[in-house]
């Protein structure tokens, strides 16, 4: 469900910072974080958490923007092949990861749609709504995913390829763990499940899965908060 794909999002994000920004390991492509790009990441991630369910005609992130999203969602998955079909796939994370990083460091214009579409996602996602109602769901999606782009347009968001990669990996190996599995190698239509939740929005979802994303979250967000403190701590003077 959304809330979980974007927890998962935010968890990938936080989890491989610290891999993102060492250039021993990623060279020239290692990224610079400061604590407000880490948390514009972590909300990027949790977004784009919900980006391979555009394929999904009549999913939440489908009604976000109203008549809008909910006629692309509709087009995607018919040209895709359907709900989890080429969205939910490797090369699917790989050119929006792509196409993103591009959009950020060459057409910034650009970037801020893109990043008031994927903010509006992740509102949705995680229930930011009036639920059963519209247009007031999609209007308060309008005014503060416009207020999260106002915040972040000043940063600088070249690692915004890395966050959007992420979390659409993120997304398709929640799902994997689901018993429809995605074709996580497509065009090669060979579906990847592991079930180990047996039903999407059960008791092992709610139960299980969500609290430990979100404690993985808290905690690693805990430490880099507390790993910035330490630093300048130990550099003071």
């Amino acid at each position: 469900m959304g809330k979980t794909h974007a927890l998962s999002g935010a968890l990938a994000w936080l989890a491989a910072a610290p891999l993102l920004t060492n250039e021993d390991l990623l060279g020239k492509y290692a990224v610079d974080l400061s604590a407000k790009q880490l948390l514009a990441g972590a909300v990027v991630c949790a977004g784009a958490g919900l980006l391979p369910d555009i394929d999904h005609h009549n999913g939440r992130i489908a009604n976000t923007y109203g008549p809008i999203t909910k006629v692309f969602c509709k087009w995607v998955g018919k040209i895709s092949g359907g709900h989890r079909h080429a969205t939910h796939s490797i090369l699917f994370a790989a050119l929006m990861g792509v196409a993103m990083h591009l959009l950020a460091v060459h057409f910034v214009y650009g970037w801020w749609a893109a990043l008031f579409v994927i903010v509006g996602f992740g509102l949705r996602g995680i229930g930011l709504d009036f639920e059963g109602k519209e247009p007031q769901s999609a209007i308060a999606d309008c005014v503060l995913a416009g207020v999260a782009v106002y915040l972040m347009h000043g940063l600088d968001m070249s690692f915004a390829g890395y966050a959007v990669t992420l979390g659409c990996l993120a997304h398709v190996a929640g799902d994997c763990l689901t018993p429809k599995g995605c074709p996580v190698l497509w065009p090669i239509p060979w579906r990847i499940d592991v079930p180990l939740v047996p039903k999407t929005d059960g008791k092992v979802e709610r139960w299980v899965v969500a609290p430990v994303l979100l404690l993985g979250v808290a905690i690693l967000a805990m430490r880099s908060v507390l790993g910035d403190l330490g630093a300048r701590w130990l550099t003071r003077g």
